[in-house]
């Protein structure tokens, strides 16, 4: 699962972005609300966890945008604002929930679960599945063929990302800002070193390969492909 976090404190958007993915999503971290904004606006996601009190666009303005916009994404407001009226105002603006800061991560992680379970947006699985390659998400664990595939966290994140989005290229940039959280460098080769990794435990001891290559635009995960 996709989640968008919007925190412009430092120390709190970190601890949100190692908690989330270590509990097993896909965390895009944005720390302003302008690039809030622009992600929520261009990108799909899952949830998005949402600062109110952001230097430039603040958290109201956000979701209203969104909202205007047919967007539905489910949105938790995390603030430090704990008034009656603001949650109030929160909430009839269109966001789902509101955590006030400071906050339990725990309670943080049950309320995340729930607005996902209750949204319209389909809600992460225990198991995915590619031919004879299954993922179990919430153990992060791989198996091919009934054998083990013995994965880092971010190979792991990166597979996961091939699987979700079976069939599609994924280009390089955007293989970057989802599994490394960073901008795609051209002079950097991180990304096909990491592809090259993954193919070596996911297809190299298996006659039908999984993870291809499409020359001059990315990688793709897909049955029978001839694009290597």
């Amino acid at each position: 699962m996709r989640l968008l976090v919007v925190e412009d404190e430092i120390k709190t958007g970190d601890y949100l972005h190692q908690g989330l993915s270590e509990a097993g999503f896909m965390v895009t971290l944005a720390r302003t609300g302008l690039d809030g904004h622009h992600l929520a606006m261009t990108e799909t996601f899952d949830l998005l966890v949402l600062d109110v009190m952001l230097p430039d666009v603040d958290g109201w303005r956000i979701v209203q945008s969104i909202r205007e916009a047919g967007r539905q994404t489910p949105v938790l407001f995390l603030t430090a604002r704990d008034s009656i009226d603001d949650r109030v105002k929160g909430l009839e603006l269109g966001a789902d929930d509101y955590l006030v800061k400071p906050f339990a991560f725990a309670e943080l992680l049950a309320r995340v679960r729930t607005l996902l379970r209750r949204s319209s947006v389909p809600v992460m699985t225990d198991q995915m599945r590619v031919a004879d390659l299954i993922l179990d998400l919430p153990r992060h664990r791989a198996m091919r063929a009934g054998r083990k595939i013995n994965l880092s966290h971010k190979e792991f994140c990166l597979l996961e990302l091939l699987v979700r989005r079976q069939g599609e290229v994924l280009p390089r940039s955007l293989i970057a800002s989802q599994v490394w959280d960073m901008n795609f460098d051209s002079d950097t080769n991180v990304i096909d070193v990491a592809i090259r990794r993954l193919r070596a435990k996911i297809d190299d001891d298996f006659e039908t390969k999984l993870i291809h290559t499409v020359r001059g635009m990315g990688y793709k995960l897909e049955l029978d492909d001839e694009h290597d």
